[in-house]
């Protein structure tokens, strides 16, 4: 919960520097805290981040590995997406879910919403929990297509959090959350 506190930065203007498809950078001419004047620079995100981690009757779930352009290496995560701003993110975790690995679920429930970045960005990201699945196959966009699919037990995917092979922001706190909530 946040506590109701007054603004203590002033913005004088602010100037887009960069936009695409899915961000827009702005740079903002300020007045800081302490009165001095400063810049500040802003990525507003166009969609809502998306995590999800589906859960089958035995306690396995599904990582999906790729390769990061932004890092340069290939991380392992929970299945994740955006959604638009305006669409209820339960759909927008529903058709992820689906296109990333093929799985389909008939119980959803909303782990937590998270902003992962929040001194440089307004992101706000929705993480699921996707239970008693059906399976399919995947529908992978072009920037999936050399995406991996790994089914292991949920235990090991927490295990991977802790010794550092999962290092994504939603996926870490996605499942040290279901752990926290299921004792593990």
């Amino acid at each position: 919960m946040s506590e109701e506190v007054k603004n203590p930065w002033k913005t004088l203007s602010g100037e887009v520097k960069y936009e695409n498809q899915w961000i827009k950078l702005t740079e903002y001419q300020v007045i800081n805290p302490a009165g001095g004047k400063g810049i500040y620079g802003k990525i507003h995100f166009k969609n809502k981040g998306i995590g999800i981690i589906p859960v089958d009757d035995e306690g396995n779930t599904w990582l999906v590995g790729q390769y990061r352009y932004t890092l340069n290496e290939f991380h392992w995560e929970i299945p994740e997406g955006g959604g638009p701003l305006d669409e209820f993110p339960l759909l927008a975790a529903q058709r992820e879910l689906k296109e990333e690995t093929g799985i389909s679920a008939k119980k959803w429930t909303s782990l937590l919403r998270v902003n992962p970045s929040n001194s440089v960005s307004d992101e706000e990201c929705v993480i699921y929990l996707a239970e008693d699945l059906e399976f399919g196959e995947a529908l992978l966009e072009d920037t999936e297509a050399d995406l991996k699919v790994k089914k292991l037990p949920l235990t090991e995917a927490i295990d991977m959090v802790m010794r550092g092979h999962i290092r994504d922001s939603m996926s870490m706190i996605g499942l040290l959350m279901l752990a926290r909530m299921r004792g593990l």
